[in-house]
């Protein structure tokens, strides 16, 4: 890792990062135990395995890297703890499909408030995409009206909105250090689900996806999406997201043959090619 740019460090953390994510939907889906049950498994079990790493490699400069992190440590415990909460949510009421879309905005909400509060102003290219973006989103949100999915296509955007604001917090704070922060947005989840849960039971199947999916597709990937900032834009980490919107459905379809809607599958293509072609000739350019 020595040898490679900014550039290099910050895309191959995102791109494994996603890579793990990928088949977190379908897990969810998998799983047989209750909405807050599966939310406080996701925030204790990668909290305490997170949690123990930590200590391993930094000891007690843990503590301190955390309360140095300040305001920006505040606002990321937030926005992590919101989009893990609404993530799961999301998926439990609509398709795998529509919340993944609804993330794959998440880059072009980064440019807005990069452009606000970092004073990284988006380009006219960056500004048409953002436009098409959301006229996408306006027509799935209509879909979902008549099929009833508005409340899960709604915390899908949410969480999106909560991706951008983190990865943003992220880019402003390059010489912190938010792994930490993001460990204590684990704790607060798991404690909010607390007043929620039915039953802690893990039976069944779910002995193993819980805590594979706790693990590979939210331990390891949450780690490097918060460092993975540090080197490379907000908005730019966020593209990589982009992955998990053509990959997590194909999981799902493949293996419990859920299907998006015909609307779904039209915005979706059409937020895909519009961030996949903005990426391109923003590398091109670069």
């Amino acid at each position: 890792m020595r040898d490679l740019t900014d550039q290099q460090k910050g895309s191959l953390l995102a791109f494994v990062a996603v890579i793990f994510i990928t088949p977190d939907s379908l897990f969810i889906r998998l799983s047989e135990i209750d909405t807050w049950g599966l939310v406080f498994y996701r925030g204790a079990i990668p909290f305490i395995t997170v949690f123990f790493g930590m200590l391993i490699i930094y000891k007690l400069n843990f503590f301190k890297i955390l309360f140095t992190s300040g305001f920006h440590g505040i606002i990321y415990i937030i926005t992590f703890s919101v989009t893990n909460i609404t993530f799961v949510v999301s998926i439990q009421n609509t398709n795998v499909a529509n919340t993944l879309v609804m993330i794959a905005t998440a880059p072009m909400l980064s440019a807005i408030l990069g452009a606000i509060f970092l004073k990284e102003p988006p380009d006219r290219k960056t500004w048409i995409s953002i436009i098409v973006t959301f006229i996408a989103i306006i027509y799935i949100f209509f879909d979902s009206l008549k099929l009833g999915n508005f409340y899960g296509d709604i915390l899908g955007f949410i969480t999106a909105i909560g991706l951008a604001v983190g990865a943003v917090t992220i880019r402003s704070a390059k010489s912190k250090n938010l792994v930490p922060a993001a460990v204590v947005g684990k704790l607060f989840v798991a404690t909010f689900a607390l007043f929620f849960i039915e039953s802690f039971a893990l039976v069944n199947k779910d002995l193993i996806i819980v805590p594979l999916m706790c693990i590979l597709c939210v331990a390891i990937p949450f780690v490097l999406v918060t460092i993975a900032p540090r080197f490379i834009p907000a908005a730019e980490v966020n593209l990589f997201f982009l992955l998990e919107t053509i990959i997590g459905p194909i999981w799902v379809w493949f293996i419990i043959k859920e299907q998006p809607s015909i609307e779904t599958l039209q915005g979706g293509v059409v937020i895909i090619i519009t961030i996949a072609i903005h990426s391109y000739l923003k590398l091109k350019k670069n």
